[in-house]
C-alpha cells in the first residue's frame, strides 16, 4: 500500500463505528498439507525472498521479480496483451533507482472478445533495503501478485466470459505510478474497462477479516461481491470506501484502483487492515496464516467469476 496514504486504521471495531458493514462467514480454511496452500506458500516466499533485495521500483531486486513473475506467466501459459508482458514506465529520478520501470500486463481471453473488460491487477513493488534491512512486502504485496497467478491458472483452464487483463503494477509506493500510466495508455480502449478488482495485502489475518472496499461508490457491485461471499471460508468485511469516516480510514485513494476510480470506472479492493509490519522489515512470508490466505484467494476467485457474469451489467461512474 502506497506511502503517500494516511495510515490505516487496525482495529476491525473501529470500522465498525464509523458505520461499515459485515457479511460474517466460519468456515474452516484449507490446510497447509492441502497441495494448492502449499504452492501459494511457496510462490509467497519466493517472491518476497531477501534475494529480490524488496523490490524498489528501479532497482535490480524489481527487475529480478519482474523476470520472476513473467517466467511464473509463461510457464502456465499465459500471453502479453500486447508485443510483450514488459510495459515500460516512467519513474521520477531517486538517488539508488533507475528512471525505468514496467508494468507487467498479461491477457487471459475471453469467450466474448469484443463484450467489456475486467482488470485484475496487484503492485509488485515495495520498499527496497533501508539502512541494511530488507523491506520484503510479503503482504504488501507480494500476497495480491500471487493470488493473481493462482487465479491466472484457473482461468486458463476454465475460459472467463469476457477478456480478464492481469496488471502488475510498478512503483504503487511512490504514488502509484505503474496504475496512472496503464490508465493513461490502456492496452484496450478505456470505455472498455468495465471494472477493476485491485488486490493489495490479502495474506495477514492480525485482523481476522478481509475487507471489500468499493461499493459505496458503487452500489450495484454490491451483490456481486456478496454472492462470492457466500462460499468465503474467510470474514468478508465492507466498507473504508466514504467520505465520512475518519481520516486514513476511507480506502478510496490508499492504492491502484484509485486510478481507475478518478477515470470513473468502477473498482472493487480488497485488503487487509494495517498490521504490526505494516512498511516494516518485519513483513515477511512466515508471518502469514496460509489457511487466511488460501482463503482470501478462493474469495479472491469466487468474486472474479461473480463479476465476470455480471460484467456486461456494471455501471461506470462519471469521472
Amino acid at each position: 500500500m502506497s506511502l503517500l496514504f494516511i495510515h490505516r486504521v487496525r482495529a476491525a471495531a473501529v470500522a465498525m463505528l464509523v458505520g461499515c458493514s459485515v457479511a460474517v462467514v466460519h468456515a474452516q480454511p484449507a490446510a497447509i498439507t492441502d497441495a494448492t496452500t502449499a504452492r501459494i506458500m511457496q510462490r509467497l516466499a519466493a517472491l518476497a525472498a531477501d534475494s529480490m533485495e524488496g523490490r524498489r521500483a528501479g532497482t535490480a531486486g524489481s527487475v529480478r521479480a519482474r523476470a520472476w513473475i513473467i517466467a511464473e506467466l509463461t510457464a502456465m501459459g499465459a500471453k502479453p496483451a500486447g508485443a510483450s508482458f514488459v510495459v515500460p514506465v516512467a519513474l521520477r529520478a531517486r538517488a539508488g533507482s533507475d528512471t525505468a520501470g514496467a508494468n507487467i500486463v498479461a491477457r487471459i481471453p475471453g469467450k466474448n472478445a469484443a463484450g467489456p473488460v475486467l482488470v485484475l491487477s496487484a503492485h509488485y513493488d515495495h520498499l527496497g533495503v533501508r539502512n541494511g534491512e530488507v523491506f520484503n512486502g510479503a503482504d504488501d504485496d507480494a500476497s495480491g501478485c500471487v493470488a493473481l497467478l493462482t487465479i491466472a491458472e484457473r482461468l486458463l483452464r476454465e475460459p472467463p466470459e469476457h477478456d480478464v487483463l492481469l496488471a502488475f503494477f510498478d512503483a504503487e509506493e511512490s504514488g502509484m505510478v505503474g496504475s496512472k500510466a496503464f490508465v493513461n495508455a490502456p492496452p484496450v480502449p478505456l470505455d472498455r474497462i468495465a471494472l477493476n478488482i485491485n488486490l493489495d495485502m490479502v495474506a495477514r489475518q492480525d485482523g481476522k477479516a478481509l475487507w471489500v472496499s468499493g461499493t459505496a461508490h458503487s452500489p450495484g457491485l454490491k451483490p456481486i461481491a456478496d454472492a462470492a461471499a457466500k462460499s468465503s471460508s474467510v470474514t468478508i468485511r465492507f466498507g473504508h470506501d466514504t467520505k465520512d469516516l475518519k481520516p486514513g480510514d476511507d480506502w478510496t485513494g490508499s492504492s491502484d484502483h484509485s486510478a481507475f476510480h478518478n477515470k470513473g470506472i468502477p473498482f472493487l479492493y480488497l485488503g487487509v487492515e494495517d498490521h504490526d509490519d505494516y512498511h516494516k522489515s518485519g513483513d515477511d512470508a512466515d508471518k502469514v496464516d496460509p489457511a487466511f490466505y488460501r482463503g482470501t484467494v478462493e474469495f479472491a476467485y469466487a468474486l472474479v467469476r461473480s463479476a465476470d457474469a455480471k460484467l456486461a451489467s456494471v455501471t461506470r461512474a462519471k469521472p
